[in-house]
């Protein structure tokens, strides 16, 4: 049976050959090179975009997104292409991510029209549909937006779209980048025989990938200060800035890789990787202990110390003054043995020519597994994050303007663009760009990126999830908070105490002002920390180890369960 797509493609092609011999097309179409659709789908799906574009024809256009690789391909080419040929002028403005996020605060704040369109994280996903200030996709595809819909969109071929989905079963958001936070390492030092024997004279046990943070913290410790190559090296790596990014450091998962919530996909349920705690309503009622929240739990304390004594033991002295996009580009600097909270969205960085992580032939000297987990991980508990950058329309925009930034939308992330995109940025979208032959041949370079995306854990890797109301206010929180520890200015327990208070606090606000009628914040009545800690699941009690036995666990057949 022929699928809908080819359906669509075909019938495109039968209805747009008046304008498929244009040059311009021709054009863009060479640069368009890979692609999963052969030249005459491509063409196909371009003349839709033409013909859909003529009633916006002349209209300024301004989107905007976070700076990365894959943003700024569709700010200089993809924009530009779709501006020559559908004569809509695209400005596609980039900006740091925290901006994003406040630009996207004050519109939905104001009412006023900032931008047609935004690239921002799928971690908004419980500000959308709790505010319903978003435009509703699933309605805006069937209503008002039909027309401008890509019959060729295909949205089964989106690997994220459980991420921009409400509970209401609503899309929201259409996913344009995702990348995840996985373990990095040197796979050339890792296998080395020298290092590998006084390792396991040293520590009793083979080196390896690590399962656990104890045996992280092991080989942070056997690293650092090492002599390789000529290079002193650090067996860890960083950033500790008092930055929005530092806020990221911890929401993007790093209380769930140590157990701090509760068991449950794509989130913790009803405690998240926030320690924020829903009812069966999915209304939040509390992120202290007292409420039955998990914010400043024992196992919350646990995961920021490691961090604070990781970053001053064992990272290099700048790492401290960092901010997230200064931190990701150092491991390829070659002094760098490990990393536990990478982002993939740094591959690029690290498969350039002539670097110290690359081989003369191409090939990384490093590779990226699963993150360890911590004392307080147990199976089902969620194992890492995934950042979705997705597209999110306002209704505060004018309907004309926001289908015409519907156009743009679709086309960056269309099949006619994505794989040549995705080459470039590497933050896979759709499941038939990640399944072309071009990444099997490129595979090798990528050091496991491929593996990754191809096996099932791209799912379990999740962002955000709905337990958080209002992720711009609350993120806030989160930055200055952990700020206070990571410069020791407050112990962890202090830190973590003053946020879950400063959360509660503006839960409770919203709740008063009743912004999100009866899916907004609930709150518990305190019932003390002792209570919660006697009940099942999050938050946890504070156990007498915290530092378990030690698990490694070989590359090769860690990479199977990924194949």
């Amino acid at each position: 049976m022929m699928n809908s797509f080819k359906v669509a493609i075909l019938t495109l092609a039968m209805t747009t050959d008046s304008i498929a011999d244009d040059a311009t097309t021709d054009k863009w179409i060479k640069e368009f090179q890979p692609s999963v659709l052969s030249k005459v789908e491509q063409k196909a799906e371009i003349n839709w975009f033409i013909e859909a574009s003529q009633p916006y024809k002349g209209m300024e256009i301004n989107v905007v997104s976070e700076t990365i690789a894959t943003h700024e391909y569709e700010a200089k080419t993809l924009a530009a292409a779709f501006t020559e040929l559908t004569g809509i002028k695209i400005t596609h403005d980039l900006i740091g991510e925290g901006d994003v996020i406040e630009k996207l605060q004050t519109q939905m704040q104001s009412g006023e029209n900032i931008y047609d369109a935004y690239i921002n994280d799928s971690d908004l996903i419980g500000t959308h549909w709790r505010y319903q200030q978003a435009r509703n996709l699933t309605d805006f595809m069937a209503g008002i937006g039909k027309d401008v819909t890509n019959p060729g969109l295909d949205l089964d071929d989106f690997i994220g779209i459980s991420f921009t989905t409400g509970p209401d079963g609503k899309l929201y958001q259409l996913p344009d980048q995702q990348f995840a936070n996985l373990y990095w390492f040197r796979h050339d030092w890792f296998t080395d025989p020298k290092n590998m024997a006084d390792f396991k004279i040293r520590y009793g046990y083979s080196l390896g990938v690590p399962v656990n943070w104890s045996a992280y913290e092991d080989i942070a410790e056997f690293f650092t200060g090492r002599v390789i190559d000529g290079k002193k090296v650090y067996g860890h790596m960083d950033y500790g800035k008092k930055d929005p990014s530092l806020g990221w450091r911890f929401t993007d998962a790093w209380m769930s890789m140590a157990g701090m919530g509760d068991k449950g996909e794509p989130n913790g349920l009803p405690v998240d990787e926030w320690g924020i705690r829903v009812n069966d309503n999915s209304q939040p009622v509390g992120s202290c202990m007292a409420r039955g929240g998990a914010t400043n739990s024992p196992a919350a304390v646990y995961a920021l110390e490691k961090y604070v004594e990781w970053l001053k033991k064992y990272a290099p002295p700048a790492a401290a003054g960092m901010v997230f996009s200064e931190a990701g580009p150092v491991p390829a600097q070659g002094n760098i043995a490990q990393q536990m909270f990478w982002y993939t969205t740094f591959t690029p960085d690290m498969v350039k020519e002539n670097i110290p992580v690359v081989n003369n032939d191409g090939t990384p000297k490093w590779r990226m597994a699963p993150s360890p987990h911590g004392a307080y991980w147990s199976e089902g508990t969620k194992v890492g994050y995934q950042d979705a950058g997705s597209w999110t329309l306002m209704k505060s925009t004018p309907d004309k303007r926001a289908k015409a930034a519907w156009l743009y939308a679709q086309f960056v992330t269309s099949k006619t663009v994505d794989v040549k995109k995705s080459h470039l940025g590497l933050t896979f979208i759709r499941e038939s760009t990640i399944n072309h032959s071009s990444f099997t041949d490129r595979a090798p370079n990528l050091g496991g990126l491929v593996e990754f995306y191809r096996s099932p854990d791209r799912i379990r890797w999740s962002p955000t999830g709905t337990n958080i109301p209002d992720y711009p206010k609350l993120a806030q929180l989160w930055w200055q908070n952990i700020g206070d520890a990571s410069s020791g200015e407050k112990t962890a327990q202090e830190a973590l105490n003053a946020l879950c208070l400063a959360q509660e606090k503006l839960l409770r606000r919203l709740e008063r002002s009743g912004a999100q009628g009866n899916l907004g914040p609930k709150m518990n009545d305190e019932q003390g920390a002792d209570y919660w800690l006697d009940q099942p699941g999050a938050p946890k009690e504070k156990i007498l180890n915290e530092k378990p036995f030690p698990i490694t666990i070989g590359y090769d057949e860690l990479i199977k369960s990924w194949q």
